[in-house]
C-alpha cells in the first residue's frame, strides 16, 4: 500500500481537523453505492491507525463484508514487507476494502492482478494522457516508472481457499512532487501533477470501488486478469533485482506467467517468482 507513516505526518492533526470540515464524512459516503457488493458503504476516518486493520475488523460485524474504509491520515498505515507509507493528511487517497470470498488459494497472484487493474482503471481516469503501467507485483507507475500507487493485500486462507481479503489501496493523489521529501520525489509523482489539474478525491473513489467491484465479480467467475495486465506491463524486458524471503534475485524481465509470476532470465536460467518486490530496475534506476 501506498502511504508511509513519518514525523511529518503525525504532526499534521490540527491539519487533518481542518480538512475534515471541507470534504465531511457526508461527502466521503457519496461514493458508496447500496447496489454495488464493493464499497455498498463508506465509512471515513479524519485520522485512522490502520484502515486494513479497521476494514479486517469490519469483517466481524453484520454489514461489513465489501465495506469501503477511507481516512485522512493513517497513523500506523504499512506498506509491502512492513514497510511504511508516507502520506500528509487529506492530500492523497487512503482506502482498505475487507471481502468474504471464494478464491481457490492457487489463485492468489490473480487477486493483487486484478486490484491493481481497478486502480490503473481509476486512476487512468483522472490522468488519460500519462501513459500509466502495472509494474509488478502491483503498483501502478507513469511511462518512466515513477508510483502513483500502491497496494497491500492480505489474506485469510481455509484450506485451499480464500475466505477473507483485505484490499488496501494508496494513491498519490494531490501532493504535488515539489512538496514530496527528495528522496520520495526521485521515485514517486501524483496524479494531480500528471493531470496538471487537483483531482476530486471522492469522485476518484467512486470510479477506484466501482472498478474493483467489475474486477472481483470476474476474479469469483474464474475469468483470468493476466492477459490483460501483461498489455500494461512496464517491466517487460527490462533488468531488475527481486527481493523475496531467500535473498535477492538479478535478471531480465521475460514477461508473466499465466498465474501472475514474475518470469525472470537469470544466470542460472529462467525463474519464476510469485512472491517478492522489484527493489531496482537496472536501466531507470530512479523508479526503484
Amino acid at each position: 500500500m501506498a502511504v508511509h507513516r513519518s514525523p511529518l505526518a503525525l504532526g499534521h492533526n490540527a491539519r487533518v481537523t481542518e480538512l475534515a470540515a471541507e470534504l465531511t464524512t457526508e461527502a466521503w459516503t457519496r461514493a458508496g453505492n447500496p447496489a454495488r457488493r464493493v464499497g455498498r458503504r463508506v465509512e471515513h476516518h479524519a485520522v485512522i491507525g490502520s484502515t486494513n486493520d479497521r476494514a479486517r475488523a469490519a469483517l466481524a460485524e453484520p454489514d461489513g463484508d465489501g465495506r469501503a474504509v477511507v481516512a485522512d491520515l493513517q497513523t500506523t498505515g504499512r506498506g509491502r514487507r512492513g514497510r511504511a507509507w508516507l502520506s500528509p493528511p487529506g492530500e492523497n487517497l487512503m482506502v482498505s476494502v475487507g471481502l468474504k470470498v471464494a478464491i481457490p488459494a492457487d489463485r492468489a497472484g490473480w487477486l493483487g492482478i486484478a486490484a491493481a487493474l481497478a486502480v490503473h482503471r481509476a486512476c487512468a481516469a483522472s490522468a488519460p494522457d500519462a501513459g500509466l503501467a502495472v509494474r509488478w507485483p502491483n503498483d501502478v507507475v507513469d511511462a518512466r516508472g515513477h508510483k502513483v500507487a500502491g497496494l497491500l493485500i492480505e489474506t485469510a486462507v481455509a484450506g485451499s481457499r480464500l475466505t477473507e481479503v483485505v484490499i488496501g489501496v494508496g494513491i498519490n493523489v494531490n501532493w504535488r512532487v515539489a512538496e514530496m521529501p527528495r528522496e520520495l520525489a526521485r521515485r514517486a509523482t501524483s496524479l494531480a501533477d500528471l493531470a496538471g489539474v487537483s483531482v476530486d478525491r471522492v469522485e476518484l473513489l467512486a470510479k477506484l470501488l466501482d472498478t474493483l467491484d467489475d474486477e472481483i465479480d470476474a476474479l469469483e467467475e474464474g475469468r483470468s486478469p493476466v492477459d490483460r495486465l501483461r498489455e500494461l506491463f512496464w517491466l517487460a524486458g527490462r533488468p531488475v533485482i527481486v527481493e523475496a524471503d531467500a535473498g535477492s534475485v538479478a535478471g531480465t524481465v521475460e514477461g508473466l506467467g499465466d498465474d501472475g509470476a514474475l518470469l525472470l532470465a537469470t544466470r542460472t536460467g529462467p525463474m519464476a517468482m510469485t512472491v517478492g518486490e522489484v527493489v531496482s530496475v537496472v536501466d531507470a534506476e530512479e523508479a526503484s
